[in-house]
Protein backbone atom coordinates (compact mmCIF):
# COMPACT_ATOMS: atom_id res chain seq x y z
CA UNK A 1 0.00 0.00 0.00
CA UNK A 2 1.12 3.82 -0.90
CA UNK A 3 2.03 6.11 2.21
CA UNK A 4 0.64 9.16 2.37
CA UNK A 5 3.80 10.34 4.08
CA UNK A 6 5.68 10.25 1.03
CA UNK A 7 7.45 13.20 0.80
CA UNK A 8 6.96 13.85 -2.99
CA UNK A 9 3.61 13.31 -2.42
CA UNK A 10 3.33 16.02 -0.45
CA UNK A 11 5.06 17.89 -2.66
CA UNK A 12 2.78 17.18 -5.35
CA UNK A 13 -0.53 18.13 -3.14
CA UNK A 14 1.29 21.10 -1.73
CA UNK A 15 1.81 22.59 -5.84
CA UNK A 16 -1.44 21.81 -6.47
CA UNK A 17 -3.43 23.34 -4.07
CA UNK A 18 -0.85 26.53 -5.09
CA UNK A 19 -1.63 26.09 -8.35
CA UNK A 20 -5.08 26.35 -7.81
CA UNK A 21 -5.67 29.17 -5.07
CA UNK A 22 -3.29 31.27 -7.47
CA UNK A 23 -6.18 30.27 -10.39
CA UNK A 24 -8.94 31.30 -8.16
CA UNK A 25 -6.92 34.71 -7.41
CA UNK A 26 -6.63 35.41 -11.01
CA UNK A 27 -10.40 34.80 -11.85
CA UNK A 28 -11.85 36.77 -8.97
CA UNK A 29 -9.55 40.01 -9.65
CA UNK A 30 -10.56 39.30 -13.68
CA UNK A 31 -14.09 39.50 -12.46
CA UNK A 32 -14.44 42.52 -10.76
CA UNK A 33 -15.64 45.27 -12.54
CA UNK A 34 -13.74 48.74 -11.73
CA UNK A 35 -15.42 51.27 -9.55
CA UNK A 36 -16.57 54.52 -11.75
CA UNK A 37 -16.76 54.82 -14.84
CA UNK A 38 -15.64 52.30 -17.68
CA UNK A 39 -13.40 53.41 -20.43
CA UNK A 40 -15.18 52.07 -22.99
CA UNK A 41 -19.18 51.45 -23.60
CA UNK A 42 -21.93 53.43 -23.03
CA UNK A 43 -23.23 55.29 -20.04
CA UNK A 44 -26.84 57.01 -19.72
CA UNK A 45 -27.76 59.32 -17.01
CA UNK A 46 -31.42 60.99 -16.50
CA UNK A 47 -33.77 62.80 -14.43
CA UNK A 48 -36.32 62.46 -16.93
CA UNK A 49 -39.74 62.53 -14.90
CA UNK A 50 -43.71 63.17 -15.10
CA UNK A 51 -45.15 66.18 -14.30
CA UNK A 52 -47.81 65.16 -11.80
CA UNK A 53 -50.64 68.16 -13.11
CA UNK A 54 -49.50 68.11 -16.81
CA UNK A 55 -48.41 64.62 -17.41
CA UNK A 56 -45.85 66.07 -19.10
CA UNK A 57 -42.06 65.34 -19.26
CA UNK A 58 -39.39 66.98 -17.05
CA UNK A 59 -35.58 66.66 -16.66
CA UNK A 60 -32.87 65.60 -18.73
CA UNK A 61 -30.85 62.85 -20.05
CA UNK A 62 -26.84 62.59 -20.50
CA UNK A 63 -25.47 59.47 -22.79
CA UNK A 64 -21.97 59.35 -22.46
CA UNK A 65 -20.23 57.27 -25.56
CA UNK A 66 -16.42 56.28 -24.60
CA UNK A 67 -14.50 55.09 -27.62
CA UNK A 68 -10.71 54.55 -27.79
CA UNK A 69 -10.20 58.12 -29.42
CA UNK A 70 -12.57 60.44 -27.88
CA UNK A 71 -15.66 60.77 -25.93
CA UNK A 72 -18.54 61.57 -27.34
CA UNK A 73 -22.53 62.84 -25.79
CA UNK A 74 -25.78 63.28 -26.89
CA UNK A 75 -28.08 65.78 -24.76
CA UNK A 76 -32.03 66.09 -24.40
CA UNK A 77 -33.36 68.18 -22.04
CA UNK A 78 -36.83 69.12 -22.00
CA UNK A 79 -39.17 72.28 -22.94
CA UNK A 80 -42.80 71.04 -22.17
CA UNK A 81 -41.86 68.16 -24.53
CA UNK A 82 -38.47 66.19 -24.76
CA UNK A 83 -36.07 67.81 -27.52
CA UNK A 84 -34.07 66.26 -30.25
CA UNK A 85 -30.70 64.67 -29.47
CA UNK A 86 -27.86 67.26 -29.33
CA UNK A 87 -24.61 66.08 -30.51
CA UNK A 88 -22.27 67.57 -28.03
CA UNK A 89 -18.71 69.30 -28.74
CA UNK A 90 -15.89 69.87 -27.17
CA UNK A 91 -16.36 66.80 -24.68
CA UNK A 92 -13.80 67.09 -22.03
CA UNK A 93 -13.52 64.18 -19.22
CA UNK A 94 -11.33 63.44 -16.91
CA UNK A 95 -11.31 60.39 -15.55
CA UNK A 96 -9.45 60.70 -12.50
CA UNK A 97 -10.81 63.58 -11.05
CA UNK A 98 -14.69 63.01 -12.52
CA UNK A 99 -15.12 66.70 -14.28
CA UNK A 100 -16.73 66.29 -17.16
CA UNK A 101 -17.75 69.25 -19.61
CA UNK A 102 -19.26 69.51 -22.90
CA UNK A 103 -20.72 72.52 -25.25
CA UNK A 104 -23.67 72.30 -27.52
CA UNK A 105 -25.43 74.74 -29.62
CA UNK A 106 -28.90 76.08 -28.12
CA UNK A 107 -32.11 76.99 -30.03
CA UNK A 108 -30.55 80.47 -30.84
CA UNK A 109 -27.46 79.28 -32.12
CA UNK A 110 -25.24 80.45 -29.45
CA UNK A 111 -22.67 77.66 -27.67
CA UNK A 112 -23.73 76.64 -24.25
CA UNK A 113 -21.46 74.66 -22.00
CA UNK A 114 -22.55 71.98 -19.68
CA UNK A 115 -20.54 71.61 -16.52
CA UNK A 116 -20.63 68.37 -14.19
CA UNK A 117 -18.82 65.95 -11.71
CA UNK A 118 -19.45 62.18 -11.79
CA UNK A 119 -19.27 60.60 -8.37
CA UNK A 120 -16.25 58.13 -7.27
CA UNK A 121 -18.92 54.74 -8.01
CA UNK A 122 -20.18 56.65 -11.66
CA UNK A 123 -23.29 56.27 -10.79
CA UNK A 124 -24.40 59.70 -10.61
CA UNK A 125 -23.90 62.77 -12.81
CA UNK A 126 -24.14 66.23 -10.85
CA UNK A 127 -24.72 69.12 -13.53
CA UNK A 128 -23.34 72.37 -12.63
CA UNK A 129 -26.42 74.87 -11.06
CA UNK A 130 -29.66 73.54 -9.31
CA UNK A 131 -33.34 73.39 -10.16
CA UNK A 132 -36.16 75.93 -9.17
CA UNK A 133 -34.40 79.00 -10.04
CA UNK A 134 -31.20 79.06 -7.58
CA UNK A 135 -32.87 76.74 -4.72
CA UNK A 136 -29.12 75.03 -3.42
CA UNK A 137 -30.97 72.06 -1.86
CA UNK A 138 -32.50 70.74 -5.44
CA UNK A 139 -29.36 69.62 -7.50
CA UNK A 140 -29.20 68.63 -10.97
CA UNK A 141 -28.47 64.82 -10.25
CA UNK A 142 -28.97 62.71 -13.05
CA UNK A 143 -28.65 58.61 -11.87
CA UNK A 144 -27.27 56.43 -14.13
CA UNK A 145 -29.75 54.00 -16.12
CA UNK A 146 -29.88 50.67 -15.50
CA UNK A 147 -33.44 49.31 -16.36
CA UNK A 148 -34.05 51.23 -19.60
CA UNK A 149 -38.10 49.86 -18.82
CA UNK A 150 -38.71 51.28 -15.83
CA UNK A 151 -41.69 53.98 -15.56
CA UNK A 152 -40.47 57.05 -15.10
CA UNK A 153 -40.85 58.94 -11.79
CA UNK A 154 -43.08 61.98 -10.34
CA UNK A 155 -40.53 65.34 -10.80
CA UNK A 156 -40.51 67.02 -7.12
CA UNK A 157 -42.39 70.24 -6.88
CA UNK A 158 -39.86 73.03 -6.39
CA UNK A 159 -40.29 74.38 -2.96
CA UNK A 160 -42.40 77.20 -2.08
CA UNK A 161 -40.18 80.40 -2.45
CA UNK A 162 -40.00 82.72 0.64
CA UNK A 163 -41.61 85.49 0.43
CA UNK A 164 -39.44 88.68 0.64
CA UNK A 165 -39.98 91.13 3.39
CA UNK A 166 -41.98 94.35 2.32
CA UNK A 167 -40.20 97.77 2.34
CA UNK A 168 -40.76 99.91 4.56
CA UNK A 169 -42.05 103.62 2.90
CA UNK A 170 -39.84 105.92 3.78
CA UNK A 171 -41.00 108.14 6.59
CA UNK A 172 -42.29 111.53 5.14
CA UNK A 173 -41.00 114.63 7.21
CA UNK A 174 -44.13 115.92 8.70
CA UNK A 175 -42.48 118.77 10.65
CA UNK A 176 -42.94 122.34 9.17
CA UNK A 177 -40.34 124.28 7.28
CA UNK A 178 -39.98 127.12 9.18
CA UNK A 179 -40.38 130.21 7.18
CA UNK A 180 -37.66 132.53 6.65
Amino acid sequence: MYSFTSPRLAALLAALLLAGATGAAVAAVKGKKPAGLERYGVAVYSDLCLQKDSGEIGGQRVTLHRFAEADSVIYEFTAGALSWPIVANDVNLDAATGAFDFTIAGADSEERTIVGKFSKDGQTLTLEGDYCGGNVRMPMKLSRVRDFGRPLKHCTPCPPVPQAPAEAAPAEESAPVPAA
